[in-house]
């Protein structure tokens, strides 16, 4: 199950940090920022669940968001972001969109609550979305998580998606959030 974000990066492999964006405020190696992919393409992939990422102006308030200074937001079907997100918490947050029930997407304003097997559904579809975004993967968002400080029994985002994550694909696919191949089906939550 994940933690809160804001653990210490770690340290990645010398040849796995030449595309990492630096966060000045955790050090180096960090994780990949909305402005240093192609925001086109993150949009259109919000967009296929009924999602839009609305920009925010830097240095403001993100509306929405749970844990405060670059982390995204959402209220109703806005996902707020400003160029300093990491990619991860976009990600995350949309995620919790989908996973959501219907009740809840309704009312939705900040907290997008769901228990611990919902939680890890979340971030189960997190790192496949993460597979349909050019030039990010799988395994950026994998060492992203890792980076961020995302927690899982078996210590490492790829250990648990690989080997600890049954109930959460499970999760999705009884949900029709994914097909039984494990793909995204666009999609969200119906009951």
């Amino acid at each position: 199950m994940p933690g809160a974000p804001g653990g210490a990066p770690r340290s990645l492999a010398a040849g796995d940090t030449s595309t990492l964006t630096a966060l000045p405020e955790f050090g180096s190696p960090a994780v990949l920022l909305l402005r240093s992919v192609d925001r086109l393409g993150v949009a259109l992939l919000l967009n296929r669940f009924g999602l839009a990422l609305t920009l925010v102006a830097h240095g403001e308030q993100i509306p929405g968001s749970y844990w405060g200074d670059s982390e995204a937001g959402l209220k109703g079907e806005q996902l707020h972001a400003r160029l300093d997100t990491p990619l991860h918490s976009i990600l995350h947050e949309a995620c919790h969109y989908i996973c959501m029930s219907p009740e809840r997407r309704a009312g939705l304003d900040t907290d997008a609550g769901g228990d611990d097997l919902e939680e890890s559904a979340v971030c189960y579809l997190q790192v496949l979305l993460a597979g349909e975004l050019p030039a990010v993967g799988r395994t950026r968002m994998l060492a992203d998580m890792d980076s961020w400080g995302y927690s899982f029994r078996l210590g490492t985002t790829r250990a648990w998606f690989e080997s600890d994550a049954a109930d959460a694909r499970a999760w999705l696919e009884r949900h029709g959030v994914i097909d039984a191949a494990g793909r995204a089906t666009g999609a969200v939550r119906a009951a």
